[in-house]
């Protein structure tokens, strides 16, 4: 299975900015692995417009609803129907600045999945939290409450993204053995609640994922991709992420 990079383009990039990204990934894109690209909602049609077929595209957020009065939010169903690929749950910055936790995500999560999106469902710790001791009984307790009662018949489209908070926006990077401890925790006990496809389940880094860093965290065996903010914004640095030039 090729790895898989995903763009995550956060509140940024304007009409403008968004051609020309494209404009060059596309040239040089070769698939030497999948590229995803979540935009603001807003571009999102334009992201469709402008890629190619073999890049996907999709959303940072959706609502646990698919439809009705909830003004200003965002229909898994409707992104569905747009041709939306993927959706982005459960983000640092969303559980930071808008209160989201792992239990209220589990409704974001089963409908999503129902709705027939692949969703990226971030975990992670913060620094307190690592120097303290409480790295992986953090990460075990976001998936239980996050995938809690989750349909065996649509976790198949389930990708979980660990991204240390400390390592978000810092220029600071968990080394490729941390990294690896944490996937390997959440490999096993991906295979433990999903026995017949756990093992197979994509696991990406998130953390300051840059060209100069990611062949390393990439030769990582449980680290099937990345999960990419500010290198994802600029396409020569996200093709050198996809390993092209």
């Amino acid at each position: 299975m090729k790895k898989l990079m995903v763009g995550n383009w956060k509140m940024n990039k304007t009409v403008k900015d968004c051609a020309e990204f494209f404009e060059i990934f596309n040239k040089g894109f070769t698939e030497k692995c999948e590229a995803w690209i979540a935009s603001q909602a807003i571009h999102f049609p334009l992201v469709e417009e402008l890629k190619t077929t073999s890049t996907k595209a999709g959303l940072q957020n959706c609502s646990e609803h698919v439809e009705g009065a909830y003004t200003g939010e965002i229909s898994p169903r409707a992104l569905r129907d747009m041709n939306g690929h993927f959706v982005i749950l459960g983000h640092s910055e969303r559980r930071q600045y808008f209160g989201e936790t792992s239990r209220s995500l589990n409704a974001k999560i089963r409908t999503a999945l129902k709705e027939g999106l692949a969703v990226i469902y971030c975990v992670g710790e913060t620094l307190p939290e690592r120097e303290a001791g409480h790295t992986l009984s953090l990460i075990e307790d976001q998936l239980h409450q996050g995938l809690n009662d989750q349909s065996l018949a649509t976790a198949e489209n389930l990708i979980i993204a660990y991204e240390p908070v400390w390592a978000i926006g810092t220029g600071k990077t968990a080394s490729p053995a941390q990294a690896q401890e944490v996937h390997a925790h959440i490999r096993q006990m991906l295979k433990n609640k999903y026995p017949s496809f756990g093992d197979k389940t994509r696991i990406l880094y998130g953390g300051s994922v840059k060209p100069d860093n990611v062949t390393e965290l990439l030769a990582q065996k449980d680290i099937d991709g990345g999960l990419v903010g500010g290198a994802s914004l600029k396409a020569k640095d996200f093709l050198a992420l996809c390993g092209d030039k």
